[in-house]
């Protein structure tokens, strides 16, 4: 969502037009009415751009009559693209943008756009009051010592939407399959469980997060922030974690239920929260490279490369696939295995990653690192020369 936004402030700049205050997406599986002011400052997101943008809340309604033109741009493009698109300002006053996500390139944009997407990003989406007065949340894990946000992303949502299966009971799988059936906008409905977890593309477990951060050396006492919608299967998934864990907080044990109660049933408010926590985490781990995942990572970059382990996904399931088959034993052996696969993939500065090698056509900007995920150098290198406007 932050980036999506982002990305448009940064297209609005290029095709020099008026942003409407954006309108969020109602059709996410759980179905959240929260419109953008519940989620961000409205009147902070105004001033700070406006050096940059014309904002306004609504389109103005002598515009509400007039043929729109409905767009889906494509997805990581470049400035050429944006200005050929300025032809259709000839045929409308108004483009209705279909979706944000993914629609600028990566990289080889000029500085000023790629500080301004920052810019957006870092100062001016700050979440709205009532979230940001619940970021206490994080002085009361404090008041317990350090603490390691985990980003369990084990909900529903994103199994069924994964076709991950691993470890559910056969049940669970075809209710999973079921979600992913009926879901419309869900364009992939064929999933091969199995390749998906060998391939590294299925979040880990609660039990595999377990032996994974056991592996790292945390000690049994680390206190951990979950990081996470309801988890599928509830308690019971959790048992195993819990058992190398026992020290597992959520927003529901460090909040009361009268603080709670305004976000209950908005799950993009409640990931908010989950933001705030993460950011000023020591440490940042999360179970699935989503979209927060990667926004998260971003901004611990961007707030001095603050410490995140990213897992690799691929390689742990063939160690734990080893542990199954009993070709390997939890220990000293495993844990230097596992520190070794992750010593450079704990956020320490770098460039962002280029494509894969031997990707071609416009398949190679899917494999290349999220500009949000590691907004280095552009945004890093003078962490305060873009708070205000650049003079082009």
């Amino acid at each position: 969502m932050r980036a999506g936004i982002s990305d448009m402030v940064a297209v609005a700049r290029i095709m020099n037009a008026t942003l409407v205050i954006p309108k969020l997406d109602k059709r996410s599986f759980w179905h959240d009415s929260s419109i953008f002011s519940d989620i961000f400052d409205e009147e902070h997101f105004m001033k700070t751009l406006e050096r940059d943008v014309h904002i306004v809340k609504e389109l103005p309604k002598e515009l509400e009559s007039l043929p729109k033109a409905r767009k889906h741009f494509t997805t990581w493009s470049g400035v050429s693209y944006y200005e050929e698109m300025a032809h259709l300002w000839q045929e409308y006053r108004v483009i209705n943008v279909a979706k944000s996500d993914s629609r600028l390139a990566n990289n080889y944009l000029p500085i000023n756009i790629q500080r301004l997407r920052c810019r957006a990003f870092y100062y001016a989406l700050r979440f709205a009051p009532p979230i940001e007065s619940l970021g206490k949340l994080v002085e009361r894990m404090r008041r317990h010592g350090p603490y390691v946000a985990l980003h369990l992303r084990y909900e529903k949502d994103m199994l069924a939407f994964t076709g991950c299966t691993y470890g559910l009971t056969t049940s669970e799988a075809e209710e999973l399959t079921t979600i992913r059936q009926n879901t419309h906008h869900w364009k992939t409905k064929e999933i091969n469980s199995t390749d998906q977890r060998i391939g590294g593309y299925c979040p880990l477990t609660p039990k595999e997060v377990g032996i994974f951060l056991q592996a790292l050396g945390y000690p049994r006492n680390t206190s951990i922030y979950i990081a996470a919608g309801e988890i599928y299967g509830g308690s019971a998934r959790l048992a195993e974690l819990r058992y190398r864990f026992p020290n597992l907080v959520f927003k529901e044990t460090i909040a009361s239920k009268s603080e709670l109660e305004p976000f209950l049933n908005h799950a993009s408010q409640t990931a908010a929260l989950d933001y705030i926590v993460s950011v000023e985490s020591v440490v940042f781990i999360p179970s699935y490279s989503g979209n927060m995942a990667r926004a998260v990572a971003g901004h611990r970059r961007f707030l001095g490369h603050r410490k995140t382990i990213t897992p690799d996904r691929k390689g742990l399931v063939s160690l734990f696939q080893k542990l199954e088959e009993g070709e390997l034993l939890e220990g000293q052996e495993f844990s230097q295995l596992v520190i070794e696969m992750h010593k450079l993939r704990q956020g320490a500065p770098r460039k962002r990653e280029g494509p894969l090698p031997g990707v071609r056509g416009r398949a190679r900007f899917r494999t290349e690192e999220n500009f949000y995920e590691n907004p280095f150098p552009e945004c890093i290198c003078k962490k305060n020369s873009f708070k205000s406007k650049e003079k082009t």
